[in-house]
């Protein structure tokens, strides 16, 4: 049996990549992991190329599993990869959601990850009933934890945060890679709400 059954929710810390930031942009990746560490990891097949500019294909698409051959031997570190249209990805990510009672979500400056997530399920109106319609936004903890604007949190790094408090790096992979990311952002939202996530399990 799970050990999340008698709680009422289980935060879900996420992040995608994508096109541009622009109203057409096309979802690229996404990345998600449960407080208790349950991930889940898709790269679309559908997205549209042409909209990439350099700096995406460079930072984005470079550190895709299915971009470059020579990462396809990081597939087998990756429990819960899929890789598909769009269609396909968002029945994955409906029946991994399937595990959780209650699910609230939380990213990083969410405002096109949020919209992108809506969008694999069609409207918010679709989402599944055990998941909130809302966002927690971690960049307004970083706002509130060093006092600082929402803009000076936006651009303050989050791996220096992470090797503030920890000295070392903590989390394996590539920045601007979706499942990374998503990792960073639970491992900041623990330290900037003072929680420890894996002293709550059992």
């Amino acid at each position: 049996m799970r050990k999340d059954k008698g709680r009422d929710s289980m935060k879900i810390f996420f992040d995608t990549e994508f096109t541009g930031l622009h109203k057409d942009t096309t979802l690229i990746s996404i990345g998600l992991v449960s407080e208790d560490g349950r991930q889940f990891y898709a790269e679309l097949t559908d997205y549209d190329l042409e909209q990439c500019n350099d700096w995406i294909e460079k930072n984005v698409l470079e550190n895709l599993i299915t971009y470059r051959d020579d990462n396809f031997e990081k597939a087998n570190y990756i429990p819960n990869l899929h890789v598909g249209d769009k269609q396909n990805i968002s029945m994955a990510l409906k029946n991994w959601f399937k595990q959780f009672k209650s699910v609230e979500l939380v990213s990083d400056v969410s405002h096109y990850d949020f919209v992108l997530f809506i969008d694999l399920f069609g409207t918010a109106f679709d989402l599944p009933d055990n998941i909130c319609p809302a966002c927690y936004d971690i960049n307004q903890d970083i706002a509130r934890k060093y006092s600082i604007s929402q803009q000076e949190a936006f651009d303050k790094s989050r791996e220096d945060i992470l090797f503030q408090v920890y000295k070392e790096n903590v989390i394996n992979g590539d920045k601007h890679n979706a499942l990374y990311d998503a990792k960073v952002i639970r491992e900041l939202y623990q330290i900037l709400n003072n929680v420890d996530f894996d002293k709550k399990k059992g």
